[in-house]
Parts: C-alpha cells; sequence; structure tokens
C-alpha cells in the first residue's frame, strides 16, 4: 500500500483535518490524522491494518507472538493488525500516569512482543508503553504504526515499522507562523481531555 493508498483512505473517510491542532505531545500543527473517523470503518481499518501486518513480517518481525498497543488511540489499529498477524491483541492502561498491563493480560517468557500505535509524532506513547513492558520482564522485539508523522525521525526506543511516513509540520506552541497563530487552536486528541490551556 502505497503513501497516496493510505492518505486516500484518511480523505475518504474525513480524517485528514486541516486547521490548528494541539497535539498530544503539545506541539502544534495545521493539519491533524483524526484516525477514529477511520477506525469507525472496519473494511478501510482492516486494509490498513493488513498491509501493516504484510510489512512488519517484510522487514523480518514474523516471529511476533503478541501485539501490545497503548491505550486508546492504539486499541482498534493493535486488535486488527494481530488479526492479520493471528497472535493474541493485548493492550496497556495509564494507571497513575504510567502505562501497565491490567485486565488479566499477561506476556509469557519467550513472547516475541511488537507494539501497535496508530500514528507516532514523537514516538512518546510507544517509548512509555515499551518500558513498561520491559519493565516486567517482555522481550519487545519492535513496534510498529500505521503514519509516522516524524518521517524516521521519532525514537521510540526499539525498531518502528511504519506503513507510511508523513512528514507533518509540528512547532511548539511559542514558535507559532503567524498564519496559524491567527486561527484559534483545537485538541482533538484522547490524552488530557480536561481543556485547552
Amino acid at each position: 500500500m502505497t503513501k497516496d493508498d493510505v492518505l486516500a483512505i484518511f480523505r475518504a473517510c474525513g480524517a485528514l483535518l486541516e486547521g490548528h491542532f494541539i497535539l498530544s505531545s503539545g506541539l502544534r500543527s495545521p493539519l491533524f490524522l483524526q484516525k477514529a473517523r477511520v477506525f469507525q470503518y472496519p473494511a478501510e481499518t482492516e486494509k490498513l491494518c493488513k498491509a501493516l501486518a504484510e510489512k512488519i513480517h517484510a522487514d523480518g518481525f514474523g516471529a511476533v507472538t503478541k501485539v501490545v498497543s497503548p491505550a486508546i488511540g492504539g486499541i482498534i489499529p493493535g486488535y486488527e493488525t494481530a488479526r492479520q498477524l493471528g497472535v493474541p491483541a493485548l493492550y496497556t492502561e495509564r494507571v497513575d500516569g504510567q502505562f501497565e498491563l491490567r485486565r488479566g493480560f499477561e506476556i509469557a517468557p519467550g513472547d516475541q512482543v511488537i507494539v501497535v500505535e496508530d500514528i507516532v509524532s514523537t514516538g512518546l506513547s510507544i517509548r512509555e508503553c515499551v518500558a513498561a513492558l520491559q519493565a516486567i520482564g517482555a522481550n519487545v522485539i519492535a513496534a510498529a504504526c500505521l503514519i509516522d508523522r516524524s518521517a524516521g525521525e521519532a525514537d521510540v526506543g526499539v525498531p518502528l515499522v511504519s506503513l507510511i511516513e508523513f512528514k507533518v509540520p509540528a512547532y511548539p506552541a511559542d514558535q507559532l507562523p503567524p498564519e496559524l497563530a491567527a486561527i484559534p487552536p483545537v485538541k482533538p486528541g484522547s490524552r488530557g481531555i480536561q481543556g485547552v490551556k
């Protein structure tokens, strides 16, 4: 699946938004990929995650035995990618600000774990998920995402497989270009939903 194919799916689902957005990292961007609008369509989600599973195999990580995703954004693509790989899908949740496995999820010795996320900007959620898994002894062999917004710049702590790289400009709040500063910011993500400051 090409970059144009992936972005066409996002556009068709109304998931490629333009404006002034506050990303979960705190950075600001003129474009936002509202993946929840894609994930409401199982057939489109299946196409993307099937292609991601194929890329995971092609990049040499086909021995994976479990997929783990950071909640909440990674749950749907993690589940569907795990289905395509034929392995169990687990997810971590934040407890007192830290990711951990709950709900009876377990990583067994010998499991080859890949962390699957929806979209990577700075890599923070994956890094935190990887660290939480490694702290309980998991062998995290790689991470994967549908879209790497950093175009390979994000450090997730393990090798990263991305379906596509799509470099989108992102700026600190105090370094906005004038055209972006003129638009009121919106925070469409799931982290820190209490309100925009």
